[in-house]
């Protein structure tokens, strides 16, 4: 009975012990912990994130390939101004040419904010692990915005220059003479039609 006893009690802590080591797999998984994967860490420098939070994906040529780890402000000895340095976490096998762009990228138009890489082509110079790229800052949403705004104001402009006056269009709806001949132009066509395919002689 005793052996027969621990035998059980074995089987049961072994299955136990699986279960808490699934779980546990399962949590690091959902979490997006980097268990067996190895890869290094590089840093973005900006002027403006536009929102861009911890854990937020890091794409290679679109595809994920890591995460953004820490943001942290610094200030700048030669331009004289406050950045933020991005540090991310990207996948050994990974290589990001020096020459390769960086912006901060949305998923959708109202999604989540993201690092994007776009390779370069200098093959021969790659970013080493703490090493460092300027990124390319987002136009803020007020920039937008303003934009916006004036390409509005000027096509307004431009459909009141259109429909004035001093326009051939407006011409066409204020000038009563333009109007006139251009009716009597259509009477006349409409009673002789054949001045459409009459063709005048030229002079010798």
């Amino acid at each position: 009975m005793i052996f027969g006893k621990s035998k059980l009690e074995l089987k049961v802590g072994i299955f136990v012990f699986i279960a808490l080591a699934a779980l546990v797999i399962f949590v690091l998984s959902i979490g997006g912990v980097k268990t067996w994967t190895l890869g290094y860490r590089v840093n973005f420098i900006f002027n403006f994130v536009n929102g861009v939070k911890y854990g937020a994906p890091v794409r290679f040529a679109g595809v994920d390939v890591g995460g953004v780890k820490d943001i942290k402000f610094y200030y700048d000895d030669k331009e004289a101004k406050t950045k933020i340095r991005i540090n991310c976490w990207v996948h050994k096998e990974v290589n990001i040419p020096k020459d390769s762009v960086i912006w901060i990228n949305t998923l959708g138009l109202l999604g989540e904010k993201y690092i994007e890489i776009m390779p370069g082509k200098d093959y021969k110079n790659y970013l080493a692990a703490g090493g460092e790229l300027a990124g390319e800052d987002p136009l803020p949403m007020n920039d937008v915005l303003k934009i916006a705004k004036n390409i509005a104001g000027n096509l307004d402009t431009g459909i009141n220059r259109v429909l004035n006056r001093e326009g051939s269009l407006g011409k066409l709806l204020y000038d009563d003479k333009m109007y006139n001949d251009l009716d009597a132009l259509v009477t006349d066509i409409r009673k002789n039609p054949w001045k459409l395919f009459w063709k005048t002689k030229e002079k010798k």
